[in-house]
């Protein structure tokens, strides 16, 4: 039979473990340790209660496994049932035993208490007063606190080292930062593994394991992985491979890893990628002179060259808004040219590099456009976008009517204009209908791409059709309509 208590979410905690020390510091519980290691080397992951003479099966590990005692038949343990029970909870990887005295037991089974100490499993008695909820409520409520205070420790790591990246030294202040807020040693290496900058103190031979570990991350190899790990004795290693594939890597080296540590680094990595790529050359200087002189009143035709002689493809992605996550975005997509924007993110990519799915974010991706058709890519990136949305896939990209080859552009255009004309006046209505057959008639779909009420979407339409003296509901019509669409910008 399946214990009902048994886990059923993921094996690794949602939030970071509580020191057993802390829950024997609620005098509301009354908890007293009577056997098993100092419980200041404890922390606890998870609570389950389990009455199961072998609760193996159903732990993950770091538990604090709560039991009356149902199943202890024999206090004193005559036949080894006990030492057994022990053994199984510590091989499961149990981080403590809390025992409840009464109903059942009125005393901590002494043999228990010598299994325990046996093994090494800290022992807990839970007084009579003290519910098994009560205690899995103090634990969450220690994690709920310890969570808290690690988003605030990420939070005001990730403004320093911000604040560190806007100094006449970026590179050193924010590895000065990342050093002291780690609480170790941050290094940057170049593609040749040489140190370049580096702040904080570890002894040479960590310097050395750090290096070597880097250069699992700045191979160039498709296989190669983002970030990896090591120890060097007791002190935990790490080393992140910088964004756009020039060989840069970050490493640090640490005496005591907190669950926070890897998402400050990630900062770290993405506005080292950053200021690394600064000065790549030509190509960036040019980039940085085609905006000049878009600025300065340049013509798009003009100023594309400059950008380079291959296509490029539009992005427009929606999920977390803030800079670093952007920022984040574009490294990973192999773009440096990134607009935050209040509400889409919108980017540049090389038409050479396969834009793909980005956890937390979803993307519309326009067909490839020369520079001086950017304007146009970048309405079929928004409109891909609110596809995706309205479908709820991550990735949606802009495919071109086929058939549009078949008419002269300025013929097409043309029809286009007299078609639409009843419409032309009402950016409202044009947008409505042609999300509307982009989603094949859908109501629901339509509504949630314009994040308005369905009967909102009804009415829009109905208007359209009264507007233009069609009948939305022939394929024909609504064919010939897409068409005059896609013409439309």
């Amino acid at each position: 039979m399946a214990d009902p208590t048994g886990p059923l979410g993921p094996t690794a905690p949602p939030t970071p473990p509580v020191p057993l020390a802390a829950l024997l510091g609620r005098e509301d519980l009354g908890l007293r340790q009577i056997a098993g290691p100092d419980a200041a080397h404890t922390a606890v992951q998870w609570v389950h209660t389990s009455e199961m003479r072998d609760p193996y099966p159903y732990l993950l590990g770091g538990e604090l496994l709560l039991t009356a005692g149902v199943h202890i038949t024999d206090p004193a343990d005559a036949d080894g049932g006990l030492d057994a029970y022990v053994t199984r909870i510590v091989a499961a990887g149990g981080a403590a035993l809390g025992f409840g005295v009464a109903p059942v037991h009125d005393t901590v089974p002494r043999a228990l208490v010598e299994a325990c100490d046996r093994h090494g499993l800290p022992l807990l008695e839970v007084p009579q007063r003290t519910t098994f909820s009560g205690v899995a409520r103090a634990v969450w409520r220690l994690m709920a606190e310890a969570r808290h205070a690690e988003l605030r420790r990420v939070a005001q790591a990730q403004q320093s080292l911000a604040t560190a990246a806007a100094r006449p030294d970026p590179v050193p202040a924010v590895l000065r930062q990342l050093a002291a807020r780690l609480g170790g040693l941050a290094v940057l290496y170049g593609p040749d593994g040489a140190q370049l900058q580096a702040a904080g103190q570890a002894p040479d031979a960590v310097r050395e394991a750090l290096r070597d570990l880097t250069g699992v991350v700045r191979r160039a190899v498709p296989a190669a992985p983002a970030s990896a790990a090591d120890t060097a004795g007791a002190t935990h290693l790490a080393a992140y491979a910088l964004g756009g594939g020039r060989g840069f890597a970050l490493g640090t080296a640490t005496e005591h890893r907190e669950p926070g540590d890897h998402t400050i680094a990630g900062a770290a990595v993405v506005l080292l990628s950053l200021l690394t790529g600064e000065h790549q050359g030509d190509s960036e200087a040019a980039r940085s002179a085609a905006l000049v002189r878009l600025l300065l009143g340049a013509a798009p035709e003009d100023v594309g060259p400059l950008l380079g002689s291959g296509p490029w493809t539009v992005v427009h992605a929606r999920g977390e808004r803030t800079p670093l996550a952007a920022s984040a975005l574009a490294a990973a997509l192999g773009s440096g040219l990134v607009d935050p924007g209040e509400d889409v993110v919108r980017l540049l990519v090389p038409a050479g590099r396969e834009v793909a799915p980005a956890d937390g974010w979803t993307l519309g991706v326009s067909a490839h456009a020369a520079p001086d058709a950017l304007a146009a890519a970048d309405a079929q990136a928004a409109r891909a976008l609110r596809r995706a949305e309205a479908t709820r896939r991550p990735l949606v990209r802009h495919h071109a009517n086929g058939i549009a080859a078949l008419v002269v552009p300025g013929e097409a255009d043309a029809h286009a204009r007299v078609l639409l004309a009843p419409l032309a006046r009402n950016e409202t209505l044009l947008e409505t209908l042609r999300t509307w057959l982009s989603l094949h008639g859908s109501w629901d779909r339509t509504a949630v791409a314009l994040s308005v009420h369905r009967n909102t979407v009804r009415q829009r339409i109905t208007r359209c059709a009264a507007l233009l003296g069609a009948d939305l509901d022939d394929p024909d019509v609504r064919m010939e309509l897409w068409f005059a669409l896609s013409r439309s910008r």
